[in-house]
């Protein structure tokens, strides 16, 4: 049975109740605003009118309660009898305060929420108009400083000035390239704009331009080594010697010798020659890589801040190796993978792998591999072409194993460097391996199949999938724990098996009585049996011993202990100039001891002697690749994993490639022979 009460005070719904009245609803429903609220409690306990009212009624719980005009009801949902007293002459009826307090909250979080809605809708509709305006604001911002900093403070003599300059145009040129690029390999093709390439007499004008800059390429070359070269500098005709053998020998050892196409040899030669003739033979080249080699060391220097603060200053310093060279790699590392993130590498390595092909005629695989070994390490490069390694030809398996023994990775560079091995020589090497590589390899193992992969699918470079530059910066860090480690381990391993050997080699040669410098080591022995290629080289006499001994460990051993050995070189070297250009070093001279040289006035020897400079930078050169014996192992193994179907065909290709990247190594050694005149 339901009870009338007068409730004085009670507003019907819509006339500005508060928040708890506006879901009552009429025709005695339950009000859900009420559910489980503090309205509840009123089941607990009497509630009496005030004094003199009579209309008081005992109202049995699980009835229900009713306000004929407001609606109000309330239903017991546990059943339990109690009574409730009214007061008809309440002002008004309240609920408690934290259900206000809760339902302001909650239309306040619903607003806020409404809010951020609309703004990421908005953002999400215009995100691409929202950053365009971004970056232009930016970039107008930074010409504002660019045009300031030119007119008011630029003076050539100032490299920070000069920096910024070449800097901003670097940028500039990398972002109206990247716009030229989605405008033209996007869905706008060159082809359209040009007409079909591909049609008969297209092909027909390509290979007379082709045929007309080959003959031009040659006579240049020829003439310039006649004038500049032999009558010039007649000793350097040795280093083109070295390249005439090489290059006959590759071709009586090629797996096809009459299916070589020479257009890949030819121009990938040629490449190396330009670019060694703008470094060696242009003011403008020598100083340009010279300063950006002292650029990049300056760069890495960077790296000690964290060595100091890790191991101590100065420390870090005492363990030279281990904190200082060592370290660069995980700087220089933390570098590329935030660049991988940025997009940067992908455009650089795509736009060079491109013109590779271009110009060499090679595979969009093989020369992306290429390219980007100018960069990585000879593991990782493969990986931008995994989905394609498993069909592949034998011949651009061949090429991309080649790609890998030719060169080295960007984070060793950083090591060498910090070893004070020439940074400008060290950075041209690396650049000139790459069509280095491709040469050789199409020489010594040359193409006889078509390939299957679409250019449009290799280049189609993704970024990296980090989440922003902070996690790129940590990966990169962490990755290079890995090959620090790897080194470490293999540089204690080597040099310990390189001690016992050479202990070995001296005990037996002592048996029979060679004592001193006749004495017999892994060194003496590679001295000779790499004499001919060092000779070939170009190598001053004083240094062709040196230098072969130098091969024979990186052949042998490795890159790192031949580096370390130079880098012995390259300081006794500078030592003894500096020891010389001094009065008293002067006035004291030196003495010879073997191959070691004491300084007189300070009574010390120069363990090993010096090289010249013509010996170091042949030398810098011809060291500069992964091709070793235990290399061969890393790439098989790294190729193995991407395509086990064609680890069979790996294990064919992959000895003549180490061969094959030792003579790309040796051709890039003789060019710079063939062009070198001194500092």
């Amino acid at each position: 049975m339901s009870q009338d009460i007068q409730l004085k005070g009670i507003k019907k719904t819509g006339e500005d109740d508060p928040p708890a009245y506006a879901n009552i609803e009429n025709q005695g429903k339950t009000n859900l605003a009420y559910e489980g609220s503090s309205q509840e409690s009123l089941n607990d306990k009497n509630v009496n009118t005030l004094p003199g009212e009579s209309n008081i009624h005992s109202v049995d719980i699980n009835t229900d309660i009713i306000l004929e005009e407001n609606g109000l009801r309330h239903r017991n949902n546990r059943g339990q009898d109690k009574s409730i007293d009214f007061d008809d002459e309440v002002e008004q009826y309240e609920e408690s305060s934290d259900e206000d307090d809760d339902e302001y909250n909650n239309k306040f979080a619903r607003g806020i929420a409404a809010s951020r809605a609309a703004i990421f809708d908005g953002y999400s509709e215009h995100k691409k108009v929202f950053w365009t305006a971004f970056w232009i604001l930016i970039a107008l911002l930074y010409l504002g400083y660019f045009c300031y900093a030119m007119a008011k403070y630029f003076d050539t003599d100032d490299e920070g000035a000069v920096r910024l300059l070449v800097v901003t145009i670097l940028v500039f040129v990398f972002i109206i390239g990247s716009l030229l690029s989605s405008f033209f390999l996007g869905e706008r093709k060159i082809g359209s704009l040009f007409g079909d390439l591909d049609s008969p007499k297209a092909e027909k004008a390509f290979t007379i331009l082709h045929w007309i800059l080959v003959a031009a390429t040659s006579l240049f070359i020829i003439i310039f080594i006649i004038v500049d070269v032999a009558l010039r500098e007649p000793r350097n005709l040795i280093s083109g010697l070295g390249m005439i053998v090489f290059i006959l020998l590759f071709f009586v050892f090629s797996k096809h010798p009459a299916k070589v196409k020479f257009r890949p040899v030819f121009w990938g030669l040629a490449l190396q020659f330009y670019f060694a003739l703008l470094i060696l033979r242009t003011k403008f080249g020598y100083d340009a890589f010279e300063w950006l080699g002292e650029r990049v060391r300056e760069f890495l220097e960077h790296t000690d801040a964290g060595s100091s603060f890790v191991f101590g200053n100065p420390q870090y310093l005492m363990h030279f190796f281990a904190f200082k060279v060592l370290t660069v790699i995980i700087f220089f590392s933390a570098v590329i993978s935030v660049l991988y993130y940025l997009g940067v590498m992908q455009f650089v390595i795509c736009y060079i792998a491109r013109f590779l092909a271009w110009c060499l005629d090679t595979s969009p695989t093989e020369s992306l591999n290429a390219a980007a070994n100018i960069f990585i390490g000879q593991s990782e490069s493969p990986l931008m072409i995994r989905p394609f390694v498993k069909d592949m030809t034998k011949s651009e398996l061949h090429a991309v194993c080649t790609g890998g023994f030719a060169t080295i990775a960007g984070s060793v560079l950083a090591a060498y460097i910090a070893m004070d091995v020439p940074a400008n020589h060290l950075l041209s090497a690396s650049v000139m391996s790459a069509p280095a590589a491709l040469a050789m390899s199409k020489l010594f193992w040359p193409e006889t199949k078509q390939s299957k992969a679409r250019a449009e699918e290799v280049y189609n470079m993704k970024k990296g999938t980090e989440s922003n530059i902070i996690e790129a910066a940590s990966n990169g860090a962490a990755v290079s724990i890995g090959l620090i480690a790897n080194i470490a381990v293999n540089l204690i391993a080597f040099l310990a098996f390189l001690h016992f050997f050479d202990s070995t080699l001296i005990w037996f040669g002592h048996r029979v009585g060679l004592h001193g410098n006749d004495e017999v080591s892994f060194t003496f022995i590679c001295s000779y049996v790499f004499y001919p290629i060092s000779w070939l080289l170009g190598t001053p006499p004083s240094d062709v011993r040196k230098v072969a001994g130098l091969i024979g460990t990186k052949t042998f051993l490795n890159e790192f202990v031949a580096y370390a050995d130079l880098a012995v070189f390259i300081n006794n070297t500078n030592v003894y100039h500096d020891y010389m250009r001094n009065e008293t070093g002067f006035n004291n001279g030196t003495t010879w001891n073997g191959n070691d040289i004491i300084l007189n006035y300070y009574n010390e020897p120069l363990v090993g002697g010096i090289m010249t400079d013509r010996g170091i930078v042949i030398a810098t050169y011809a060291l500069c690749g992964f091709s070793n014996i235990g290399s061969i192992g890393i790439m098989l193994g790294a190729l193995g994993i991407m395509a086990p179907n064609r680890k069979k065909d790996i294990t064919k290709v992959i000895v003549r490639a180490m061969i094959a990247g030792n003579v790309a190594c040796f051709m890039t050694a003789c060019i710079s022979g063939l062009l070198y005149q001194g500092p």
